[in-house]
């Protein structure tokens, strides 16, 4: 059985990076004593994969992570119903840390992993420094863009790369004590683009204080869908532009 499990990442936490992000998920894990499949070999891992890294220091309220259980001794499949997994997302929970906290999860089929199936994300991203009118005219100006040309190295060698596919849709939301902010709907394939990576490839380059994640989507024809949907939506997406 295939378990996804939907969490979010706010306040110091947001300061672990990635990979020890999931070595918590491990003991977490281990102390809640969920039956994880393990992989083979000599030093066999509970078999678990993650969405799109997250950016260390950035937070979210929509991580994603897919968990393949194991069978009981006799073959077949545990029985789960949904007060079990209500138990569970509360017990992990409480077996992570402060600022990790589980609001969702639900029994998926194998597919396609979440890094390939998700196609865009949408970010708040507060900017410092900027009132109103001068980040509606930023925005006025990217959206306005046939192209977002910058250059960057890539092992050893300068590539060439145009960001404003990427830039699906972009409004100003609001004022903050320090500047203003964006809600961005920022595309991710075949390479994810940064909120960070936006804001520097404009001239002048522009600072993010507090950077969030708020969805993760995948395409579903004309549609989209988050992989798994959080009881309250914490926000609304960006409008796209016409």
């Amino acid at each position: 059985m295939r378990l996804r499990v939907r969490y979010s990442k706010k306040g110091k936490v947001r300061f672990t990076s990635h990979r020890d992000v999931a070595r918590i998920w491990e003991r977490a894990l281990r102390r809640v004593g969920l039956p994880m499949a393990y992989s083979q070999g000599f030093s066999p891992r509970p078999k678990m994969s993650f969405g799109l890294a997250l950016s260390t220091g950035h937070e979210s309220e929509a991580e994603f992570l897919e968990l393949e259980l194991s069978e009981d001794e006799e073959g077949e499949a545990i029985d789960w119903n949904t007060e079990r997994f209500v138990d569970l997302a509360e017990r992990l929970t409480g077996a992570l840390p402060v600022g990790l906290d589980v609001v969702a999860i639900a029994p998926v089929e194998k597919g396609d992993s979440l890094q390939q199936a998700v196609t865009s994300c949408t970010w708040s991203i507060e900017v410092d420094g900027m009132d109103m009118e001068r980040m509606n005219a930023w925005v006025a100006d990217v959206l306005t863009r046939d192209e977002i040309v910058v250059e960057r190295e890539r092992k050893g060698k300068p590539v060439v790369e145009d960001l404003r596919p990427h830039v699906l849709a972009l409004d100003v939301t609001g004022a903050t004590e320090t500047g203003v902010r964006l809600l961005a709907d920022l595309g991710t394939q075949p390479r994810a683009l940064r909120p960070g990576e936006l804001l520097a490839a404009l001239d002048p380059p522009l600072k993010a204080g507090t950077v969030c994640r708020m969805h993760q989507w995948m395409s579903q024809g004309d549609d989209r869908e988050e992989p798994l949907t959080a009881p309250v939506t914490p926000a609304p997406s960006a409008s796209v532009p016409a």
